[in-house]
This record gives C-alpha cells, structure tokens and sequence, in this order.
C-alpha cells in the first residue's frame, strides 16, 4: 500500500536509500514551470522522472472500447467523483466505468518496466492521495506542496533558467493527453469520434454541478447521454486543492496549453515515449 509521507525528511531518507521514480500529475504545470521541475525533481534525488500522459493514453484505449456499449456510463479518472458517486448515489456504481486512474495505469506500467524502482506519486489532490495510499502499485506519496516546502528546505529554485536548458521526462510520456487535468480531458482525447456523438457526451466539473445533475437525472433521465466525463473540483484537476489560487483557471488553462506547444518542439528523444509494447501484458481494468 502507498504511504504518505508526512514529514519533509521522509522522502530523502528513502531518496538516499533507493532507486525512485517520480509520478508527477499532468495539472503540474499549473503550480511548477518545465522543463524546470524534471532538474528540480533530479536535484532533488529522483533518479527517473515521468508524467501520467501515457497511463491516461492506456485509459483512454480501454474507455474507447467500453464506450462502444450502447449503456450509460460515468467516467472514474477521477478518483473524487467515484467515492462521491459509490457513497451519495449508489444506484449508479454500475454505470462506473470499471478502468484504472492514469495514475494506477502508469504505476501498473512502471512497476513491469522498471522493478527496482519505488514509485512515488505527486498529488495534486486529497482524493488522489487516498487512492495512492490504498493502491499497491504505488509506494509512497505527496503532494505538491509538500514538494515545494522541500525544494525551499534544499534550496532548489524551480524557476525558469536562463540557459534554456531543456530535461525531457525519463520515460513513458505521451503528447496529446498533456491536457487530461483540463475539465473533459478525457473526452477530448479518448478518439471518441465514431464511438460517441458529441451530444451524447456530458462534461462537468465542480461536485456540486455533479450532484444537481444526478438529482436531475435521477427524476428526468436524458436518454440521450451516454457518457458523463466528470471531475469532483471546479476546472477539472487544476482546481485540485494542493494548488495554488493565486493564478486564475483561464491562466492555469494557458500555462497546460502553452507547455504542450513547448514540449512537443522541444527535441525529445523516441526511446523515452511511451510505446505501446510497454504496457503489454498488463490489465487496466478494475
């Protein structure tokens, strides 16, 4: 099971101690610059650094089968909305779509590629963190603000660099699903063309717009939806609470936006992309 770490020296006692790779979530843009936070990450004692793009690129393959069912469904990447769901209204845990989080499917995928490492997962989230914690593929966990009380303790800056010197992640990302922490980034990039029409798709973010929907639906049901892509905090995960408010959603919005524009020129290299051989063998299924 992951554990928290709940004092700041924890993590560089097993930092010093062990291989580690680092689960940083897609919303850490909004809080940290790139390719800074790869250096700050490594400086840090990280010996490997991904993201969860190509995890949510596996969630999204299997959503795209599921999805051809002609059934309702909700979407369960986020691990808020399914508590919310399995405690407020249990009537629809069998519309919840039985798939991994990006963050479980990269830990999956980590664990089969790289076995000697731990997994540490960056959180965003409380409700992140409590998967994490009862999730056997992930070792340990914190959040993003304890990653910056560390970076002030070890004096590690994560601002931009003059020298432009670009770190790519070490493994497993994917381009397109950069934009996964967006409210309906899964939606977005799932290639639901052909299996979903677009007003068959439902997208909301903040819980309580998901709960006067449910209670809506649940007196006037409206058949024609057929996938609700739902996040439990308002602007999808970069409302999540372990960021900063101190930049608007329309910022948050533009630095997600800007940083895939950067990345995708920067020059990466093809043996650190998430192939999809990586992921062979392993089931993202609940």
């Amino acid at each position: 099971m992951g554990e928290t770490l709940q004092m700041k020296d924890d993590i560089q006692k097993i930092l010093k101690k062990q291989k580690c790779i680092a689960l940083l979530a897609p919303s850490f843009i909004a809080e940290f610059d790139y390719p800074e936070i790869i250096i700050s990450l490594k400086k840090l004692g990280f010996s490997k650094v991904t993201e969860l793009t190509f995890g949510a690129k596996m969630v999204n393959r299997e959503y795209h089968k599921i999805l051809n069912e002609n059934k309702f469904f909700i979407s369960t990447a986020c691990p808020g909305i399914t508590y919310f769901i399995e405690a407020n209204y249990p009537q629809y845990k069998n519309n919840l779509v039985k798939v991994d989080s990006p963050m479980i499917a990269t830990a999956k995928i980590c664990k089969k590629n790289f076995p000697k490492y731990k997994r540490i997962f960056i959180s965003p989230c409380s409700f992140k963190k409590q998967e994490a914690e009862s999730s056997k593929y992930i070792d340990y966990v914190i959040d993003y603000q304890q990653l910056k009380q560390l970076f002030i303790k070890n004096k590690i800056s994560n601002k931009k660099t003059p020298n432009g010197k670009i770190e790519a992640f070490d493994c497993l990302y994917n381009d397109y699903t950069k934009i996964y922490p967006v409210a309906g980034g899964l939606s977005k990039t799932a290639h639901l063309k052909g299996v979903l029409k677009k007003n068959e798709i439902k997208i909301i973010d903040g819980v309580d717009k998901v709960k006067k929907y449910l209670d809506n639906y649940a007196k006037h049901p409206d058949k024609r939806i057929r996938f609700l892509d739902i996040n439990f905090c308002a602007g999808g995960c970069l409302g999540g609470p372990f960021i900063s408010k101190n930049k608007t959603l329309s910022e948050k919005t533009r630095r997600i936006q800007n940083y895939m524009k950067f990345s995708k020129e920067a020059s990466i290299k093809e043996k650190n992309k998430g192939w999809i051989k990586k992921a062979e063998g392993i089931s993202f299924k609940k």
